[in-house]
């Protein structure tokens, strides 16, 4: 804690609220001494020799003198392990049943008394201690999981355990889910425990609303995704390796998972980038796809405070000529901040205002927090009672929080109960005309200083029948909340897309939504934040999330919020939002420079929309992000892995916004191929570093020689911008027309280039045979169409 939460915390307390949190506080800790055992005396356990093995479809079952080992193969490749029993399910985290066995996959006795399985894909070797590698087909060690360690209490309960693993010494890390201070994860221990980080936070703040067990690695000998699927309370502690510089004396990286409680099982899926996020989604499931207007530019406010504000803020991006898709409503339009209710004196016809709005193209998204006001008379509270749905302790009473609202309830959404209520209360929202919802405070949060701001640990919940815990419960409340949303909303308009974005959540959150970067705060290390949680978010299977442009907490200058609106403005979520106290976020408010070059920047998005419809689809379909570190089709460039201030969207486009203040020029590192300046066509050849131009009014844009974009043409039809292709080399691109915001599948369109006599050729692939595009072909770069 710094000075100024102190600050924060000694104001909050001399108020009302503060003291109703401060005596929840006092509740909560009670609580946990009561419902919490302590863990007392403790047993280590390893676990000891091998005994013999089991074969199985896909593996088998290694036994050890204090433990065993189940592994299994599946069809499409991936690993699954586990210890003491356990098995894939149930889990928070899958789609389902899991993937099949693989039957040709088999356990085979190894060298040195240990046990193998040799598929196609990777080799697993288990050694006589219980050390797991996971190998490639060449042999080539991905991975070295060592022989876990378990801390059991003597008079019973959870067991803590241990998995330290090693990685090639020039391996990098990934992933962990949202993290401030990456996309690559240096050196350091980071917690597994879904966070308020109690206002604005920067590259320093760890950990934040969405942790993930979900490492992915890159090394030279390839790429995997390694995922301990397991809820509880843990951190990680990652060091990377050192090569010997010839000494011949690497030192690997290293990873140690230690966690609470819980199963000790894991996944690894290993291959190229793109095969590893196929994998992933092919476990975790398939990204919901937004639909097409959520691809389009977003302005939120905490504070509106009126329908005629709301009017106004939508004429007045009418007035500037500046698109707008979508104006997404805080806390203040309900009555006392109950949710699924309206403050009828400042918005006395909201389903009018959403119709008016809704002519001119523009939806109204709502917010949703999971705190019910605990006050007889709610309608929300009082059905919520009826169903039995809040959260109860350990003797049967309801946990209360203080939020917004005051004395608050939270619903239990790992009950399938409680979700199906949960899901019909968003028919309200969507008779006052809201087309969406954002699903804020899901942690969940209760206003608890000096803690981690929840519910207490020994808080009950159904957990799908089984029973359990907030220690359990508390990482995937997001998650289920997620869920019972998204399922409503598909209940109650089964011809629509939903379109969901959560605060919080865990692995397997895509199923239902996105999400965004929170209360990320107002400055430059805030703007360099924002794109590593991105990042990050996408790497984990997350390909739908954006900040809060200009930061959430403080009034950004001009110059930091226009680089953070050009460089929001490709990123898959695109939203301007800010605190009640923190300034406006209206462009025009920046002056005459600052709008003008922040409508050539919603230009080029609205331009780029068919890209962005075709790149949600393939990531609905193959779980690709939008959004990709600068290495995703060069893994074994060392010196893009290492890149953290640009990124591709999709194959053809490389972004590389302005981070620093006063920038007009900045060094880009270019994966191999030719890549030419969107803005002055100048062309360059990577692999190597490049010197571009970045004045206020733009930020380097870089296009793939050899490319295919879908863009929108000057009369709104789709048009095919092709990048011509250096001398005997070829390109292409591909192609998802948009059909809407419904759930008609179509196909995918796929083009190839090449250079012929000094004349770009398109042809549009289907199967064996080519044909001319359908679509106006416009090339740039060099040559002619």
């Amino acid at each position: 804690m710094d000075g100024r939460d102190l600050v924060r915390s000694v104001k909050f307390f001399g108020t009302v609220q503060g003291l109703r949190a401060a005596r929840t506080a006092w509740r909560q800790r009670r609580r946990d001494a009561r419902g919490v055992r302590a863990r007392g005396a403790e047993r280590a356990r390893v676990p000891g020799p091998v005994s013999g093995a089991e074969p199985m479809p896909g593996g088998g079952i290694v036994r050890f003198a204090r433990s065993e080992l189940r592994i299994r193969v599946s069809v499409g490749g991936a690993v699954f392990w586990g210890w003491d029993g356990a098995e894939p399910e149930p889990s928070y985290a899958l789609d389902g049943t899991p993937p099949e066995a693989d039957p040709r996959a088999q356990l085979e006795p190894d060298k040195d008394g240990g046990w193998r399985v040799v598929s196609e894909r990777v080799t697993v070797e288990v050694s006589r201690n219980g050390a797991v590698e996971i190998r490639t087909p060449g042999g080539v060690v991905l991975r070295r999981d060592l022989p876990p360690r378990w801390w059991e209490p003597v008079q019973g309960g959870p067991a803590r355990w241990q998995q330290r693993s090693e990685v090639p010494s020039d391996a990098r890390f990934f992933g962990l889910g949202g993290r401030a201070s990456g996309p690559r994860l240096r050196e350091g221990v980071y917690r597994l425990w879904n966070t308020d980080p109690k206002g604005g936070f920067g590259p320093g703040d760890d950990p934040l609303y969405i942790t993930m067990p979900v490492q992915l690695v890159v090394s030279d000998a390839g790429t995997h995704i390694a995922f301990h699927d397991n809820t509880w309370e843990g951190r990680v502690a990652l060091r990377e390796g050192e090569e010997g510089a010839g000494s011949g004396h690497d030192r690997m990286g290293s990873s140690e998972v230690r966690m609470n409680g819980g199963p000790l099982r894991c996944w690894v899926v290993a291959g190229t980038p793109e095969r590893v996020l196929a994998g992933w989604t092919q476990l975790t499931g398939a990204p919901a796809v937004p639909p097409s207007w959520a691809l389009g530019p977003q302005h939120a406010r905490w504070g509106f405070g009126s329908e005629q504000e709301v009017r106004r803020i939508v004429a007045g991006y009418r007035e500037h000529g500046l698109p707008l898709s979508a104006v997404h409503l805080d806390i203040d339009h309900y009555d006392a901040h109950q949710i699924f209710t309206v403050d009828e004196e400042r918005f006395p016809d909201l389903p009018g205002m959403a119709k008016d709005l809704r002519e001119e193209g523009v939806r109204l998204v709502s917010i949703v927090d999971p705190a019910v006001k605990a006050e007889p008379g709610n309608a929300v509270y009082d059905s919520g009672r009826a169903a039995d749905a809040f959260v109860k302790d350990a003797r049967g009473r309801e946990v209360r929080g203080e939020v917004w609202p005051g004395d608050c309830a939270y619903p239990d959404f790992t009950d399938p109960g409680v979700r199906r209520w949960w899901g019909e209360l968003y028919e309200e929202r969507l008779a006052q005309g809201f087309s969406g919802v954002w699903h804020d405070m899901n942690e969940p949060v209760s206003f608890t200083p000096f803690s981690d701001m929840t519910l207490p640990r020994s808080a009950r919940h159904e957990l799908e029948g089984r029973g359990g815990d907030h220690r359990e419960a508390h990482n995937v409340y997001g998650l289920a909340m997620a869920r019972a949303g998204y399922e409503g909303l598909r209940r109650l308009r089964p011809d629509e897309r939903p379109f969901l974005f959560s605060r919080s959540g865990w692995a397997g959150m895509q199923r239902y939504g996105g999400t965004w970067s929170g209360d990320v705060s107002t400055g430059w290390p805030g703007l360099r934040a924002s794109l590593s949680l991105a990042l990050g978010l996408g790497l984990c299977g997350v390909p739908y999330s954006g900040p809060d442009v200009g930061g959430f907490d403080g009034s950004p200058s001009p110059e930091l919020y226009l680089r953070w609106f050009q460089m929001g403005a490709y990123l898959p979520l695109f939203r301007t939002h800010a605190a009640i106290d923190a300034g406006r976020r209206e462009p025009w408010e920046f002056g005459p420079e600052v709008l003008e070059h922040a409508r050539a920047a919603l230009v080029q998005r609205e331009r780029l929309r068919p890209y962005f419809v075709t790149l949600a689809q393939l990531a609905g379909r193959t779980g690709a992000p939008y959004a990709r570190p600068m290495w995703w089709g060069s893994p074994q460039d060392r010196a893009l892995r290492d890149c953290e201030d640009a990124f591709l969207l999709g194959d053809a486009l490389l972004v590389a916004p302005v981070l620093e203040s006063g920038a007009d020029r900045r060094a880009v590192r270019l994966p191999r191929g030719r890549w030419y300046d969107t803005a002055t066509g100048q062309a360059y050849d990577g692999p190597g570093q490049v010197l571009v131009d970045a004045p206020l009014s733009r930020i380097p844009v870089l296009a793939r020689g050899g490319s295919v974009i879908p863009v929108r043409g000057a009369d709104g039809s789709v048009e095919l911008e092709v990048w011509a292709p250096a001398v005997g080399r070829t390109g292409g691109g591909l192609h998802v027309p948009d059909v809407g915001d419904g759930w008609e599948r179509t196909e995918v369109e796929r083009y190839r280039t090449r250079l012929v006599d000094g004349r770009v050729s398109v042809k549009q692939v289907k199967g064996d045979a080519s044909a001319p595009p359908r679509w106006r072909v416009r090339v740039r770069g060099g040559g002619t169409g």
